[in-house]
């Protein structure tokens, strides 16, 4: 078969950004480059070319110039103007997102994006019903559902292990440094909610595609929020005053019945195996996932533990429970996910996780921070266009 290759140029903005940088464009983009582009199967090879797009151009062009790229620029009504750039891709901090994305689709460019799409359910309702009518492909980065500990999650699920599931509880979360005496691991903009921070709005629409993909739609959602450190020091060493949330205390109503509880926090030290870890009980088993590894027990292998405070522990109760195996190779979940993208644009290969399932994920961030705002128990609608 003879091969051609296409090249496919995708204007990347916000790659100076932690998670632009290392899992978009290093270990997602370069790395197709680095296996020789991405085999569609019909004789084509996709030959990804990013033109790196933000605010900084010194620090554009010393990414470009570190992995021997060409591209650069700091003017995204140019980069849009291009007939020869095919895709959109955005990483920015989420209050720059919703306009620079409705520039794209207008554009008609096709649209690639993290999370959350917008800062309002209408904004990303809007982003969704615009792409629909420009006939413009879209879809927005889901990486947890790539996690090798939640594709062994869904594994099991698929399988019926659990039986009926009734319930899923997660710790996601570690200590975020305030910034004074060691530099804080996240940046500040991350902890003021004018500048579109806070944990709801960061961790909530992961949540809700977890449990939507895994266990059934979040009907109805009760959250606490807290601002746990009221006061951190910035890039520079100044201090600031943190207006947005740091930890949410989150319970989610499934379709079907089952009940989730998520914490999350930025505010908590980790004793536990992973940085989120999810514990999902059936009638027939359980299991606990994590990143990478997911353990379970049967129903068959269940002890009969009796409570009895006046004695030490005589069970070693993490002992109790199976490694579920590999059985597969697990790649770079945010390099997977772009695969589907390319070979849903140029392919035309199914993909599901578009505008309309990013605009699920803020809907569920609203209104969680209504239900804190409020003191109750929030009905999560079903959104359609």
């Amino acid at each position: 078969m003879t091969r051609e290759t296409m090249v496919v140029r995708i204007a990347m903005n916000g790659v100076t950004g932690r998670m632009g940088h290392r899992q978009h464009l290093l270990r997602s983009i370069l790395a197709l480059r680095e296996q020789g582009g991405l085999d569609l199967g019909d004789g084509t090879v996709l030959w990804p070319e990013p033109i790196l797009l933000g605010r900084r151009a010194h620090a554009l062009r010393e990414i470009a110039e570190r992995h021997g790229l060409e591209h650069v620029s700091t003017d995204l009504d140019a980069v849009l103007a291009d007939p020869s750039v095919d895709i959109y891709f955005d990483a920015q901090v989420t209050a720059a997102r919703e306009e620079a994305i409705r520039k794209a689709i207008a554009a008609g460019k096709h649209i690639y994006t993290e999370k959350p799409t917008a800062t309002s359910l209408d904004g990303a309702l809007e982003l969704a019903w615009l792409a629909r009518e420009k006939g413009v492909r879209h879809g927005v980065v889901q990486d947890k559902l790539f996690l090798p500990g939640l594709r062994k999650l869904k594994r099991l699920v698929d399988g019926g292990f659990f039986g009926r599931i009734l319930s899923v509880r997660g710790e996601f979360g570690y200590w975020v440094f305030e910034g004074d005496w060691q530099d804080a691991q996240r940046p500040s903009w991350n902890y003021r909610a004018q500048d579109g921070g806070g944990i709801v709005v960061d961790m909530f629409p992961h949540w809700e595609y977890v449990l939507h993909e895994l266990f059934g739609r979040v009907t109805s959602v009760q959250a606490l929020t807290a601002t746990h450190i009221p006061r951190r020091w910035d890039e520079h060493g100044k201090p600031y005053d943190a207006t947005a949330d740091d930890a949410a205390y989150g319970v989610f109503e499934l379709d079907g019945g089952a009940i989730a509880q998520i914490n999350s926090s930025w505010a908590v030290r980790v004793n536990r195996d992973e940085l989120v870890e999810f514990q999902v009980d059936g009638t027939e088993g359980s299991a606990v996932a994590g990143l990478r590894n997911c353990r379970v027990q049967h129903r068959s292998t269940t002890p009969k533990p009796v409570w009895n405070p006046d004695i030490p522990a005589t069970e070693a109760f993490r002992a109790q429970w199976q490694e579920v195996p590999d059985n597969g190779e697990f790649g770079n979940g945010f390099k997977a996910q772009w695969e589907l993208f390319l070979r849903h644009v140029y392919a035309d290969a199914p993909y599901r996780w578009d505008l309309l399932a990013g605009a699920r994920g803020v809907q569920l961030a609203e209104l969680g921070l209504k239900s804190a705002a409020e003191g109750r128990r929030i009905a999560v609608p079903e959104i359609t266009l």
